[in-house]
């Protein structure tokens, strides 16, 4: 079945009070250049995750910082890690300092919580 065509050679439109068969309708749908449900569409979509600068850690302020979220205090993390507790109270400001110079302030453990989920240092199974 073919549909009437304008002077642009475009389908032309049905009447006034016509309702289309469905045949019609599907043949107006077959000219568009759009798929149809029932074809398969070759690119989807993707949700894209969202890009946070870098605060640049080092391996050892990344230690520092999971040990600190999974444990009750900063003492049990100087224990843990052989280390003293004004050395991860430097780290823990350092890494304060890293994540305030990119944009992304984190004074409270809470932000650096966040923080640490959006960068992947930590998920929030492990917490």
């Amino acid at each position: 079945m073919t549909l009437p065509r304008n002077h642009f050679g475009n389908p032309g439109r049905p009447r006034a009070g016509h309702r289309p068969t469905r045949e019609e309708a599907l043949a107006r749908l077959r000219q568009r250049q759009m798929p149809l449900p029932d074809r398969a569409v070759t690119a989807r979509a993707m949700p894209v995750a969202p890009t946070y600068p870098s605060p640049g850690l080092s391996d050892r302020e990344v230690q520092v910082l999971r040990a600190w979220l999974a444990l009750d205090s900063k003492s049990s993390v100087a224990q843990r890690l052989c280390i003293s507790l004004g050395t991860v109270n430097t780290h823990l400001t350092r890494i304060r300092v890293k994540y305030r110079d990119v944009g992304r302030s984190a004074p409270t453990k809470a932000a650096l919580v966040a923080r640490a989920i959006q960068d992947g240092i930590v998920l929030i199974d492990d917490l």
